[in-house]
Order: C-alpha cells, then sequence, then structure tokens
C-alpha cells in the first residue's frame, strides 16, 4: 500500500529498486494542460467531438482535459494490452473497443504517454477502419525516442527522456497512478 503522507512530504516515494523521484510539478503539468485545451477548445468548438480515452492511464488526463476545454463533446474508452512483460512493450491486442458509433464523428484519441508509439499506431489503423471524419491524437507526455509508423500525437504535451516514469495516471504495477505530479524512476539502487 502506497503511504499518502510520504507523498506529501517528500520528493522520493517507494522502496528499492523501485524509487522514484519527482520530475514534472503538477503545476506545470496543470499549465500545459490548460494550453493544450485551449488549442482544443479553439479547433474543435463546433465539431461535437468524441474524445476516446486509452485506458487505464488516461483517466486523470482526459478528465482534466475535458473540463478544461469545456465544449459539448462526448467521450468513450478503448484498452489496449500491449506489455509483453512490467516494463517493455511487445505485441498490441485491443482488449475493449469503442462503444460509440464514430462513423462520420470527429475523434480525439487520448493516451496519457507515447513511447514506442505501437499502442497509438494500432489504434490509429484501427479507428481509422470505422471511417470517422477526423482523427487526431493528444498525449500528455511524449517519450523522445523512436516512434512505431502513425504513432505521431498531433497535439503533445511535454518531451520527457525515455525514463521509466509514474504519476499523474502512470502506472508501475497498477501503482502510484494517483500522484498529483510525474516522477521518474532512481536507477541503480538496491
Amino acid at each position: 500500500m502506497i503511504d499518502v503522507a510520504e507523498v506529501a512530504q517528500t520528493d522520493v516515494v517507494g522502496t528499492a529498486p523501485y524509487r522514484f523521484r519527482r520530475f514534472i510539478d503538477r503545476a506545470v503539468i496543470r499549465d500545459v494542460v490548460r494550453q493544450m485545451a485551449t488549442t482544443l477548445r479553439t479547433e474543435y468548438r463546433d465539431k461535437d467531438p468524441i474524445l476516446i480515452g486509452v485506458l487505464n492511464g488516461c483517466f486523470i488526463f482526459m478528465a482534466d482535459l475535458v473540463r478544461e476545454m469545456n465544449i459539448p463533446c462526448e467521450v468513450d474508452f478503448v484498452k489496449v494490452s500491449s506489455y509483453a512483460d512490467s516494463m517493455t512493450s511487445g505485441a498490441v491486442k485491443l482488449i475493449k473497443d469503442v462503444d460509440a458509433d464514430i462513423e462520420g464523428r470527429h475523434i480525439l484519441l487520448i493516451e496519457d504517454i507515447v513511447d514506442t508509439g505501437k499502442s497509438l499506431g494500432f489504434l490509429r489503423q484501427h479507428l481509422m477502419a470505422k471511417k470517422p471524419a477526423s482523427l487526431a491524437m493528444a498525449a500528455m507526455f511524449v517519450k523522445d525516442c523512436p516512434k512505431a509508423e502513425g504513432a505521431e500525437a498531433e497535439y503533445a504535451g511535454i518531451h520527457i527522456p525515455p525514463d521509466f516514469v509514474v504519476g499523474y495516471g502512470l502506472d508501475y504495477a497498477q501503482q502510484w497512478r494517483q500522484l498529483p505530479d510525474l516522477h521518474t524512476l532512481i536507477e541503480n539502487e538496491q
């Protein structure tokens, strides 16, 4: 179990070998979300978009983004599995598809983080087969590393190094999503 008092009093959480140091403060994240929302509000104001979140990590970012956009829209979710083990990506598998009929609709695919982009490339192809009017991707964090074809986010929040991170919806073994800041793994700790 995560000790909330520990999180509130220090920049470091966890126990070796999984200790994480605060990397990007919540105020910076909040400002980036507001800037992205302002752009999206202008571009999608009259389009009644469907925001499709990629579960599980997107839920905090997507909730903040929808509130900041403050325009008529629908929300839906997809879920994919792309993890061969705890920290590396493997083949992508669709676990939950969208419920909405997206044909002819303007779609914003919302992702917490883009690393290799395998999931987003897969989802772009999958969703385009449903014939939306448009499809764009918004990601809060984008790792600076090579991306799969079709995996570039049209709306990218913060570019980060290819380190392992948790917080703001991102997890390790389903923990640490609740951290309001982004934390990075402290390497070489025993």
